[in-house]
């Protein structure tokens, strides 16, 4: 993809996310991302098939680079760049929603939040699989594997809601402690 479809498609993206923190994603209209991003109908056609299309992509790229940077714990850019990485790749999402990257937290609060809570579900479940339960030696082998990924998802899924409602009162390093607490006695 070159700089100009580069360009047009962060326009959408922009656009898509601006109209989905004032209304909700089932009254949004293409015409209204059209107008909010200043291009042509054919133009958002080329990139996107239908509405639901861009919100798959939106919400794909939101999470996956989210979830991405949190497993490299090598990075040298952007969030530890000036120090080193988290052991828990809960605390380095933890801390990587805490800076709020791409407005994350705006899309899991706002009115169509049931949408972006099932992709990051989804998405965390992948992470979940792969970075700490394949890692880890299970103490309760009579719980299934796909019940446990479930139930961690959700239960961090519940927790990142219900720190937002709370205003962020705690910092993504306590979040993290009392996850574990929770989440490591049924490993």
């Amino acid at each position: 993809m070159d700089r100009r479809q580069e360009k047009t498609r962060q326009a959408i993206f922009t656009a898509f996310s601006f109209l989905l923190e004032e209304k909700n994603y089932n009254k949004i209209t293409v015409q209204e991302i059209i107008d909010k991003a200043n291009i042509g109908r054919s133009t958002f056609y080329a990139h996107f098939e239908t509405k639901d299309q861009l919100l798959s992509e939106i919400c794909q790229e939101l999470f996956s680079h989210v979830l991405e940077t949190a497993v490299d714990k090598n990075s040298v850019t952007g969030l530890y760049s000036q120090k080193s990485a988290p052991k828990s790749v809960f605390s380095h999402l933890l801390q990587h929603l805490e800076k709020n990257d791409h407005k994350i937290l705006s899309l899991l609060a706002c009115e169509s939040n049931e949408i972006f809570l099932r992709y990051f579900k989804d998405s965390l479940k992948n992470l979940i699989k792969s970075q700490y339960i394949n890692l880890q030696e299970r103490k309760n082998k009579n719980v299934p594997e796909d019940f446990l990924i479930n139930h961690i998802s959700t239960s961090f899924v519940e927790m990142i809601l219900w720190w937002i409602k709370d205003g962020k009162k705690y910092p993504a390093k306590d979040l993290d402690k009392y996850f574990k607490a929770v989440i490591d006695p049924i490993l």
